[in-house]
C-alpha cells in the first residue's frame, strides 16, 4: 500500500471515533514512529511503498485506536518540554499544562538564586509519574539536586528510565505522601501536580484517559479534594528553605479553596496562574 492510499484508509476507519485534526496527529506521529517520515513526506512521498509487515503492524495500532487506547500508550513514549519520555500504563501521559508549570519554575528559578545569593539548589518532585517535571527541570537548570518521590513502584522505574534516556541526574524515592511524617530534607523549591480529578468530574474525562490512565494518579474522593495539597502544604513548611518556593498544579474548578487552604497554613505571595486555555492551573506560595 502505497503512504498515500494508507493515509485514506486510516481516515476512514478512524473517522466514527476521533475528529479529523486528533486522526491527523495520529497518523503523522506513527509514520514518523514506525517509517521514519515526516510530515512533508505525505507531499513530497505520496507514492511510497509501505511493506506488508510494517502495514501489518499499522493496522494493529487502528485497531488499538478504535479502541480508544491513547497513542502515546501504543507507541510507548512521548514529548514534553522538548524531550522524550517514556510512557506507560503505570503512569499519566504528561501534558501541555504541566509544561507550563515546568516554565514557570524555571523562570522563578533565577530570581531565587539571587534572593539566597545561592547557586546550588535543591528540588523536590512530589507525586512524579514519568518524572516529566523533575527531569525537565533537570535538564534546563544548572547546580541543581533534583529530587522525586512517589507511591508507585512501576511508576518509579519509568521515571528511572527517563532520566537515563536524558542523560540527567535525579534521586528518585518511593515515598506514600499521605502517610509521610517528614521529607528526606530541606529544599528550596517544593513542586507537585497530585491526583486532583474529583469523582464528580469523571463525566468530563474522555473515554482514553478513563478507561486506561491510572486512577490512582488522576481521582480523589469528591468529600476531600484537596487531601493531597493539604499534606503537602503541611511538610513544604517545615522543609521549605527561607525564601522557599511551593509550585502545585491545581484542579480548575478549586483555585479559590486552594488559595484560602495556603492562607490558613500560613503561606503568603499567593500567587495563581491560568493555562493557555484560560483555565486556573498553576500555584505558586512562599512561607
Amino acid at each position: 500500500m502505497t503512504l498515500q492510499n494508507f493515509r485514506i484508509f486510516f481516515n476512514n476507519e478512524l473517522s466514527a471515533t476521533y475528529p479529523k485534526t486528533e486522526i491527523d496527529s495520529f497518523f503523522f506521529l506513527l509514520i514518523e514512529a514506525k517509517l521514519n517520515l515526516q510530515r512533508i513526506d505525505t507531499v513530497m512521498k505520496p507514492n511510497f511503498l509501505i511493506t506488508d509487515e510494517i502495514l501489518s503492524e499499522l493496522k494493529s495500532i487502528i485497531k488499538r485506536l478504535q479502541k480508544e487506547e491513547p497513542v502515546q500508550y501504543i507507541l510507548g513514549e512521548t514529548e514534553f518540554y522538548s524531550l522524550p519520555f517514556l510512557v506507560d500504563k503505570n503512569t499519566l501521559i504528561p501534558r501541555p499544562e504541566t509544561e507550563e508549570l515546568v516554565e514557570w519554575i524555571v523562570n522563578e528559578t533565577p530570581k531565587l538564586r539571587t534572593k539566597n545569593q545561592d547557586n546550588n539548589l535543591k528540588i523536590l518532585d512530589i507525586g512524579t509519574g514519568t518524572g516529566c517535571i523533575p527531569i525537565s527541570l533537570a535538564k534546563n537548570l544548572k547546580n541543581l539536586t533534583v529530587s522525586a518521590i512517589d507511591v508507585s513502584t512501576e511508576a518509579l522505574k519509568v521515571a528511572q528510565q527517563n532520566a537515563l534516556l536524558n542523560n540527567v541526574a535525579v534521586s528518585f524515592l518511593e515515598i506514600d505522601i499521605l502517610k509521610a511524617e517528614k521529607l528526606p530534607q530541606q529544599y528550596d523549591i517544593i513542586v507537585s501536580n497530585p491526583p486532583y480529578v474529583r469523582e464528580l468530574e469523571k463525566v468530563e474525562i474522555n473515554n482514553n484517559v478513563l478507561q486506561n490512565e491510572p486512577h490512582l494518579a488522576l481521582f480523589v474522593d469528591d468529600n476531600n479534594p484537596l487531601i493531597f495539597y493539604k499534606k503537602i502544604a503541611s511538610l513544604a513548611k517545615q522543609h521549605l528553605t527561607k525564601n522557599g518556593l511551593l509550585f502545585f498544579e491545581i484542579n480548575q474548578y478549586l483555585g479559590k479553596e486552594t488559595i484560602e487552604m495556603l492562607q490558613e497554613q500560613g503561606f503568603k505571595n499567593i500567587e495563581l496562574k491560568k493555562d493557555f486555555i484560560g483555565n486556573d492551573r498553576m500555584i505558586k506560595a512562599n512561607i
